[in-house]
């Protein structure tokens, strides 16, 4: 039997395959996607903020800031990209006919979230990074709801001073 299965293995090797949960698990949230948004804006408002220590400077002056943009825009990428992510998991997969006809611009709302994301990632633009933030907060509201629960608007304790949108 192992000698078939390698063989089967050979011509049609095994692919790995990734997705949240296919059993289906039922377990979605969308926080992980706001605390993402809320990382992106952070990180864009840290680039910005950023300045040099002097206004001659030295080689390794201009080294520290190189470094710090680097990794700040690291994170602001990975963390746009991770939005992107979690909403498609939610979209694809928790998201129903019934939802669609109920919330006619969900689709509409996933596609700006994307197209959003990649802008936010893109430039170093606090006022792109906040509307992301706004629609990844409209999604949370509305996947709330589909699940009958009533959102709140809770202040985040984030450097950014944002809210969080949570179930009642």
């Amino acid at each position: 039997m192992k000698k078939l299965l390698r063989l089967i293995d050979k011509f049609f090797p095994p692919q790995t395959v990734f997705a949240h949960c296919d059993i289906p698990c039922g377990i979605y949230d969308p926080h992980e996607a706001q605390m993402a948004a809320h990382t992106v804006l952070r990180m864009t408002n840290m680039i910005s903020e950023l300045q040099a220590l002097s206004a001659e400077l030295p080689f390794e002056e201009r080294k520290r800031i190189i470094s710090q943009i680097a990794r700040l825009t690291k994170v602001k990428e990975e963390h746009a990209e991770f939005i992107k992510h979690q909403v498609r998991i939610i979209w694809g997969d928790y998201f129903k006919d019934e939802h669609i006809k109920k919330y006619k611009t969900l689709h509409q709302l996933v596609f700006r979230i994307m197209k959003q994301a990649s802008a936010a990632r893109q430039n170093v633009d606090i006022k792109a990074a906040n509307e992301l933030l706004g629609m990844v907060q409209q999604f949370a509201e509305i996947f709330w709801e589909t699940k009958g629960r009533k959102v709140q608007k809770v202040k985040s304790g984030y450097p950014t001073e944002g809210v969080i949108v949570l179930p009642k």
